[in-house]
């Protein structure tokens, strides 16, 4: 089941669009839990921590998947500093998709605060003390996971967009199974 060489496989794509779906509806969630009060908030902070150890399970399985399968090569006529920024790029959603979730989890896990998984079982917390005051600490790395994301989001988006209408070459064609390959 190793990588094609002009596609990514089945197992990468489906993890691919699997975890930035999780990733857009983490957003989602969390903008909803800023907008309500209560016990709806504390569902969505909830759901957004069950997501988010669910990104991080994902990310791992991606991670050892990937290392297995290496990369398709960049196209050859890629200037190095693209495929520089193209690779740190990928190498920090790693760290950001591992980091973040560790670093919520790390949080809950300082303030006592239980993690139910989707309601089906309590997440062993990490053993981690401190209280409020390490667990605002953690989730001040957190947040600034998040600014780190959303700015490697639209390089990622604007990138993909960047080889398919100005480069016009395949390398969107290797994610997108519904985008025909070019000549």
């Amino acid at each position: 089941m190793a990588e094609p060489r002009n596609r990514y496989s089945q197992v990468s794509l489906i993890l691919h669009w699997v975890i930035a779906v999780l990733v857009i509806g983490q957003i989602a969630l969390i903008m909803m839990h800023d907008a309500t009060e209560g016990d709806l908030s504390r569902s969505f902070v909830m759901l957004h921590k069950s997501v988010g150890l669910s990104i991080l399970v994902l990310t791992l399985v991606r991670l050892g998947w990937r290392i297995a399968n290496p990369a398709i090569p960049l196209p050859a006529e890629m200037p190095k500093w693209q495929a520089l920024l193209a690779r740190g790029t990928h190498v920090l959603f790693y760290l950001v998709l591992i980091g973040m979730p560790l670093g919520g989890w790390a949080a809950s896990s300082a303030a006592g605060r239980d993690i139910e998984w989707f309601g089906l079982f309590n997440w062993p917390l990490l053993p981690i003390s401190g209280g409020r005051e390490v667990a605002g600490q953690f989730m001040d790395a957190h947040e600034m996971g998040a600014k780190l994301l959303y700015v490697l989001l639209a390089l990622h988006i604007l990138g993909a967009l960047k080889h398919h209408f100005v480069d016009r070459d395949n390398v969107l064609h290797r994610m997108l199974p519904f985008i025909p390959r070019r000549p």
